[in-house]
Parts: C-alpha cells; structure tokens; sequence
C-alpha cells in the first residue's frame, strides 16, 4: 500500500522540485503534489515514498520524469486572443523597424513554457501570414515536461482542439487526418522544440519576443527574477515580452518597463 504524503514527505518533495526548477507546492496546492506522487509511485509500483525520493535523487532521468508529472499543462491555440493581435499589430511591425536598421531578417521568438505546441504553432501560423517577403522567422518552443513536448512534435491534435482556430488558419495550416487535425508540415519546420528549465540559462540569444504566460505563477519572487532576468539576458536589445493577462512584474526587481498597446499590456526591453 502506498505511503500517505505527511508533513515531512510533503516538504522534501516540494523542496527537491524547488531547487531544481522553480516551481513552488504551498499548502493550498498540496493535494496536487500528493496526487501525482501516488500516482508514479502506482505506475512503478513502489510503495516506499522514502525509496522513491532516493530514486529521484540519484537518477538524473527519473528527477525529470518525475518534474514532468508534476506540473500542470493547460493551454489551445490562439489562447487569449489580445495577445496575439498585439503581437501582428504592434510587436512585429515595431520589431522589423529595428531590423531595417541591421539589415537582419530573421525574427526570433521564444514560447518558453510551450506545454503541448499550441502557442508556438500559432505563432508560427501567424508569422507565415504577416511577415513581409525576404523575411523569415525561427520559433523555440520549450518545457520542462517530456511528454508535452513530445505531444508538440508530433503536430496532431484532436478535433476538439480546434475551438479558437480561426477558419483560414484551420484551412491553410492543418489538414484533416483519422481523429483530428495534423498541423502542415510547412509550419512544423519553423517550430524547435526543446527541453529546458526555466531556472538555466538558454542556449540561445537575440530574441525579438518572448512568451512566458500562466508559467511564474508557479515561482517564488526569487525564482521569477531567476527567470526574468535569464530572459534579458537572451533577448535583443529591443525586444517585447508576453506573460499571462493575470500575471504582472510589479514589485519585482526586473528591467522591463511595462507597455500598454491598444490591444494588450505587455512588457519591453530597450537596453
């Protein structure tokens, strides 16, 4: 029979995936924790929580597995819609200012905190759409849980997914397969999909926009400056950040300077 998760499993486990990536498990969102621990001790049948966290502890690709199981994967395609019409009416054509003046035509954006790819194909479909010719765009779609990513290679999604597709999108950038829809292989090839931890540093820099929505919610403040300030330091130098519409950056000690669109509020570099 499986371990009850008392007061001091409780706090090794919210402390081991503290430390290792941010994310943060109070007394209010316990019964999330407790739950899917029970539940990968199940799946490997172990009933000794103590035996499972020295598993995690001395297996690096059982630690992830187990961050994976842990957090929470909600999203759809066009997901808060003001973002996205900030994004074709403000961020990009203010992004192609600054890159007429060096001569770069390749516009880089980052949905960190993908979840299963639908932000980062929407994106893709809408730079496919809006960018001018000679210009092209490269989308890093990143996450901490495998099988979300896995999910967002693969391109399929049911057709209940498709609530919130707009139908020239529907039709120009999926096809209709056997239970569900494959996103075109023309928007696939735009999209890199990557493990990564928001608690590190990226391997990538010169970002125009990064999206992170409904993922600090998760973090402490010292692990949301953590973030933040990872996010400067790979973006370029005028560049724009998305986060959720609940979420705000005040009181943080961060560099960004808030910025009110017509559309949405969002936040902005200028170094």
């Amino acid at each position: 029979m499986t371990e009850i998760l008392n007061d001091a499993n409780f706090d090794k486990f919210r402390n081991i995936i503290y430390k290792e990536c941010g994310i943060t498990f109070s007394s209010t969102n316990r019964p999330i924790l407790d739950s899917r621990i029970k539940e990968i001790l199940r799946e490997k049948k172990m009933d000794s929580l103590d035996d499972y966290y020295k598993l995690i502890l001395s297996d690096h690709e059982e630690m992830k597995r187990m961050l994976d199981s842990v957090t929470t994967n909600l999203t759809r395609f066009f997901r808060n819609q003001p973002h996205f019409d900030a994004l074709i009416n403000y961020v990009i054509p203010h992004v192609l200012e600054e890159k007429k003046k060096t001569n770069d035509r390749t516009v880089r954006i980052w949905s960190a905190g993908c979840s299963t790819g639908e932000e980062p194909y929407t994106i893709a479909m809408i730079l496919k759409k809006i960018l001018p010719f000679g210009y092209n765009f490269q989308v890093t779609a990143s996450d901490i849980s495998l099988k979300s990513l896995m999910v967002g290679q693969k391109g399929f999604y049911a057709g209940t997914k498709m609530d919130g597709v707009p139908p020239d999108y529907l039709a120009t950038s999926f096809t209709k397969v056997e239970g569900g829809y494959q996103i075109n292989k023309d928007i696939m090839d735009c999209v890199k999909f990557d493990y990564h931890n928001l608690q590190h540093t990226p391997g990538f820099s010169r970002l125009d926009v990064v999206f992170c929505r409904n993922v600090m919610i998760y973090f402490d403040e010292n692990a949301q400056t953590t973030v933040l300030n990872n996010f400067w330091n790979a973006m370029a130098a005028h560049s724009y950040l998305f986060i959720g519409h609940s979420e705000s950056l005040f009181g943080l000690k961060t560099k960004f300077e808030f910025l009110k669109t017509n559309w949405a509020c969002l936040y902005q570099k200028n170094a």
